[in-house]
């Protein structure tokens, strides 16, 4: 495997994000969310800071695209279109801004976001206007080019309107499918060479894939509130790492 891995990521690690690729999308399937921000909690552990948003992105574009597929039917079509025009909105305002943040300060920021968003009550905007979904896009979409997975905060804020949790699970594959795909041309745009990782990328995607058909045969079996209180606890573990990393970086 080494020979097809940029030399800056072991083989080894990859194993790991690759088969952790795979348990991100069922969680994400059958619970909406959380698997992405997961999913770059562990790949920032051995990820250069370079590559690790514009990868992940990625991955997280099959993994979604695959969900939004298999769920299509039940999306919610309005939210989609403000939701998308908003993240072309903060895209555009994010992509300069994003590949002049020091390693240290992504560290610290990403375990001090992980742990608002697994914390934090989520915003409550019950039935609000389609202004509201299209600055979801726009922050979002910033915020996805800084951080990389904010699938959290956008579903608290797209999922009052999406209806049934069907329509919740599958407006949130297609919005981030929508939001992944600008950020991927943003970083394509502003020079970042994907082909040295695309072996590892093609390996995530498809594990990703197949997680996500598990995911999705879950979605009305697992007990939602124990297996959300177990991966918040996980995702605190993680992020008080990255923020023990970050720190540590700086002595």
């Amino acid at each position: 495997m080494s020979g097809i891995l940029p030399g800056t990521i072991e083989p080894w690690f990859a194993a790991i994000i690759v088969a952790t690729s795979f348990l991100t999308s069922s969680i994400s399937a059958a619970l909406g969310l959380g698997g992405g921000v997961l999913l770059i909690a562990i790949m920032g552990f051995g990820l250069p800071l370079t590559a690790l948003i514009p990868v992940h992105g990625v991955v997280q574009l099959g993994s979604n695209a695959g969900r939004a597929l298999l769920q299509w039917r039940h999306a919610t079509r309005w939210i989609l279109l403000w939701f998308g025009a908003g993240s072309m909105i903060g895209t555009l305002v994010a992509g300069r801004l994003t590949l002049d943040l020091p390693e240290t300060v992504w560290r610290l920021g990403l375990g001090v976001f992980i742990l608002m968003i697994s914390w934090l009550p989520k915003p409550n905007f019950g039935r609000t206007a389609r202004p509201i979904v299209l600055l979801n896009g726009i922050l979002g979409a910033i915020f996805t080019m800084f951080f990389g997975a904010t699938g959290p905060l956008v579903m608290a804020i797209n999922a009052p309107h999406a209806g049934s949790r069907h329509g919740i699970v599958a407006t949130h594959a297609v919005a981030m499918t929508l939001q992944h795909s600008l950020k991927i041309m943003m970083f394509g745009f502003l020079g970042f060479a994907f082909a040295p990782w695309l072996p590892l990328i093609v390996m995530m995607v498809l594990s990703g894939h197949l997680g996500t058909i598990l995911g999705t045969r879950l979605l009305n079996r697992l007990p939602e509130e124990r297996f959300r209180a177990a991966l918040k606890g996980l995702l605190t573990v993680l992020a008080l790492g990255l923020i023990i990393q970050g720190l540590a970086a700086t002595g």
